[in-house]
């Protein structure tokens, strides 16, 4: 039985991304977290016992600020020698782009394959063949899987590819191909990188995007990990995915339209935040929160969305392990001002006076005081007193002139119902 682990998209000390201006985010476990993730994929090849590891690009995040990122992963790849495990790498994109790791010495155990050309490594006591070529450089827009060696019988066949292949979505059209292509090969296994999501494109023969190690921010929400691949008798008899991620993104969407009350909504919060912990055995999350549904309660979440945000920071940080990135208020109301903007009423005329303001971005500011909570949700273009005053986008302006209105419609027919 051979026994491997496949990983990809590690980008080791990737920087924070903005994150440092928002004062409760855990900046160090942030900081930290692809490291972490990386030992956790350490540990897990040296307690299985793997045969060898593969790393299919973007090891590197872009150059490194100093000789440490290369430090901590030579000494990584030194424990795996000392334990009798090689490790197979191609560059990426990234790591194409860092000039300093062409320079950092490795342990012996390790194989970085050329960018020169495709080309293939015998492991000869396991029966096991890998084919790999390395990017030259960070754009490499040409079919590289048209010039992999062909199938060797005797072997299983490995086939280590960085590609985009026929396109994914938030990620640069790098070494495309299609999977016909792959197929061709006749490989018994493609270990793919690039694509930071876990997918598996084929079962026979397998191919397999892992997805990255761990995720860095919001768009890369889910559980990470790698995917550990059983031979026997010289055919796959599984292939299982490992989380190894120490700090995991997620998406919480909360549908309000049960909640009469506002005790009703943290309630529902709270309960929607147990259950994504649970998801995640207890990890660090950055969760980004989206309240959904026609409420009642909506033009109360609306009046106060900063004081409200507060709360739900303080329902996470009580559980322990959730930071809060963001909240997205996504209800609507449970009257709808259509039907009444249709009538002939002295109520229709407000609403449809409101539809009609002219709003530029200091009437939104100045229009009226409840707007000052408004303030925390714009764009520091138009607030920012500290920094030079830029002209908003149209689009940004759309939207809260959109956003004001709706405050002002909720306000005005909450006003209404309790007279």
């Amino acid at each position: 039985m051979l026994r491997f682990l496949h990983t990809a998209d590690i980008h080791l000390d990737s920087p924070l991304k903005g994150l440092e201006t928002q004062e409760d985010a855990p900046v160090e476990e942030i900081r930290g977290a692809t490291r972490r993730a990386f030992d956790n994929c350490i540990d897990l090849a040296i307690d299985e016992a793997v045969d060898f590891l593969l790393i299919v690009g973007d090891l590197y995040d872009v150059d490194w600020k100093d000789y440490n990122t290369g430090l901590f992963f030579a000494s990584r790849m030194g424990r795996l020698n000392r334990a009798g495990i090689k490790v197979f790498i191609i560059s990426g994109n990234h790591d194409a782009a860092n000039q300093i790791t062409r320079t950092m010495p490795l342990p012996e155990n390790v194989h970085l394959f050329s960018p020169q050309t495709p080309h293939s490594i015998r492991c000869e006591t396991i029966g096991v063949i890998i084919h790999g070529q390395s990017y030259s450089s960070r754009e490499v827009t040409e079919n590289l899987a048209l010039r992999y060696p062909p199938y060797e019988a005797g072997y299983f066949n490995i086939g280590l590819l960085h590609t985009s292949l026929t396109g994914r979505e938030g990620h640069e059209n790098y070494a495309p191909c299609t999977l016909d292509d792959l197929l061709a090969k006749g490989y018994d296994y493609w270990a793919l990188g690039h694509v930071h999501k876990r997918e598996i494109l084929s079962e026979d023969p397998w191919i397999v995007f892992p997805g990255n190690l761990q995720g860095r921010h919001i768009r890369e929400s889910g559980a990470k990990g790698a995917t550990m691949v059983t031979i026997e008798d010289g055919r796959i008899s599984e292939v299982k995915a490992h989380e190894l991620d120490v700090l995991r993104w997620t998406t919480c969407r909360v549908d309000l339209s049960p909640c009469t009350t506002t005790g009703n909504v943290l309630d529902s919060v709270q309960q929607a935040f147990e259950r994504e912990l649970a998801k995640a055995d207890d990890r660090q999350l950055a969760l980004r929160l989206v309240l959904t549904g026609r409420c009642p309660v909506h033009s109360r979440l609306l009046e106060r969305t900063a004081q409200w945000t507060e709360e739900f920071r303080g329902l996470g940080a009580g559980l322990g392990n959730i930071w809060l990135e963001k909240v997205l208020y996504q209800t609507s109301r449970t009257i709808d001002p259509e039907e009444i903007a249709d009538q002939d009423t002295a109520l229709s005329g407000l609403i449809q006076a409101i539809r009609d303001l002219s709003l530029d971005s200091d009437r939104l500011t100045k229009l009226v005081p409840e707007l000052a909570i408004l303030r925390s949700k714009m764009p520091p273009e138009i607030h920012d007193d500290e920094e030079p005053v830029l002209a908003p986008s149209s689009e940004k302006i759309a939207d809260l002139r959109t956003e004001v209105q709706d405050l002002l419609i909720a306000r005005l027919l909450q006003h209404g119902k309790n007279r």
